[in-house]
């Protein structure tokens, strides 16, 4: 039969091989893993975690799959990736790609949870585990790439929640062995279940995204294993007939194809970018852009005094949900352009404690948000690979500082060093794990192409 997009993506997902990916390849995901775990660890400290560990504890089923931070806890396979998901993106702390997706959350915790639900006899190991995260990563991106609607800062439908849930069918399907046909039938499946839209960011059912994703595309997987079949061109673009298609204005599919011995994953040409704080990716460049301008005034006045401070002006992309001047919940900190630089501002960092109840509401923070006024320059438009910030300090005797950030420490041009990567893991999941258990998961991941059984991790 004639090659479709559809059942080249199944034939990728099937055919793929452990060579096929490059040492670049590995170094990069292997460092995504690391990360994603240390965001998941500390994300079950939240109080959105307990809310959907405790509906999940409500089904009595096979309890075999682990759950972050929570020792001796363990819950239905697909529950447990929904759980865990839930807990990768429950403080907005995780990895982020170009075009705008969260990746790691929406496939690794689908991952850990079949691979301690298959049995002793078809454990994966720690080469098929990695290849099958990539498998889901390169999933993601390929069908990002299918839009110039995907490439900008999402206005319709949160990504992970439209590309994650392919991406999560994609890597179970391959740590399974699906067949070719059953590849395509999960993908099939999985769109059938994607898809949130983009109202509910800065609200506690924003992570519940990651966890859908994660856990949705995990049962498209198992429900094609099982015979359930879907449309077989469901990527495909077919005049009169929306298929994955639905989720973009503008949709031009292509083939994804690999040669026997040959394939050039996305992630070998484009890295990911990783959070030093906990708030939606487009808050680094104005954090970054804020602490430069305040180092400006300090060294201007000698100390941080907002009281000389007539007007901050921020130049940002136009982005609605991120525009937020006062925001008055951790989530809607999370996603606001103006507490972000003001905490920056007035704090000289921002972290964990940034985002508390009683952070969030301090007269002085207040007082600064009071000042800020928003500018949308025409040529910082809202892209993550485009886009800049630019904190202007007006000063009540005339004088103007400015701060201006194009490309904030962690992201894909500018990528954390190893230690700065190994800091933060250690960070996040010190809040849960006694040291000694944090240093064996970095060794394990850092290994992981020599694991011989995967849900050890």
């Amino acid at each position: 039969p004639e090659e479709t997009v559809t059942s080249s993506f199944a034939s990728f997902i099937h055919a793929v091989r452990p060579e096929h990916l490059s040492k670049t390849v590995r170094h990069r995901s292997k460092r995504m893993i690391l990360d994603s775990l240390g965001v998941g660890l500390v994300g079950s400290t939240t109080h959105v975690f307990d809310i959907a560990l405790q509906y999940c504890r409500l089904y009595s089923s096979v309890a075999v799959s682990s759950v972050y931070g929570k020792p001796g806890v363990k819950l239905s396979p697909t529950l447990a990736a929904f759980t865990n998901g839930v807990a990768t993106h429950s403080m907005d702390f995780d990895d982020t790609w170009h075009p705008a997706t969260h990746p790691s959350g929406a496939v690794l915790p689908a991952l850990l949870a079949a691979s301690q639900m298959l049995p002793p006899s078809a454990k994966p190991n720690g080469m098929d585990f990695l290849l099958a995260f990539n498998v889901g990563l390169e999933v993601q991106g390929r069908l990002m790439h299918f839009s110039t609607e995907a490439h900008d800062i999402p206005k319709r439908f949160h990504p992970p929640s439209v590309v994650g849930t392919l991406g999560s069918a994609a890597a179970t399907a391959k740590l399974l062995s699906l067949s070719m046909t059953q590849c395509a039938h999960a993908l099939g499946i999985a769109a059938s279940l994607a898809g949130a839209p983009m109202a509910n960011a800065a609200t506690q059912a924003k992570p519940l995204h990651i966890g859908n994703a994660t856990r949705l595309g995990f049962e498209a997987a198992l429900l094609a294993a099982r015979g359930m079949e879907a449309n077989p061109l469901i990527l495909d673009d077919i005049p009169g007939c929306s298929g994955f298609s639905a989720f973009y204005s503008v949709y031009q599919p292509k083939p994804l194809s690999t040669s026997s011995d040959h394939h050039e994953f996305l992630l070998e040409k484009q890295d990911i970018a990783f959070k030093r704080f906990p708030a939606h990716l487009g808050m680094h460049w104005v954090v970054d852009a804020a602490l430069s301008v305040r180092n400006l005034f300090i060294n201007y006045a000698g100390s941080f005094s907002p009281s000389l401070i007539r007007t901050i002006v921020l130049k940002i992309p136009v982005s609605k949900y991120i525009n937020r001047p006062f925001p008055c919940s951790e989530h809607q900190a999370r996603h606001s352009f103006q507490f972000n630089a003001c905490a920056a501002l007035l704090d000289g960092e921002v972290g964990l404690s940034s985002f508390t109840e009683s952070s969030i509401h301090r007269q002085e923070l207040r007082e600064l948000l009071d000042k800020v006024v928003v500018e949308h320059p025409e040529d910082n438009v809202a892209n993550f690979d485009k886009m800049y910030g630019e904190v202007a300090l007006l000063l009540h005797s005339g004088d103007v500082l400015t701060g201006k950030c194009d490309t904030f420490y962690g992201h894909w041009r500018k990528p954390l060093s190893k230690e700065s990567l190994l800091k933060k893991f250690r960070s996040n999941a010190s809040h849960v794990l006694p040291e000694e258990k944090i240093e064996n998961i970095i060794t394990m991941v850092d290994n992981l192409e020599n694991l011989s059984d995967s849900s050890q991790l």
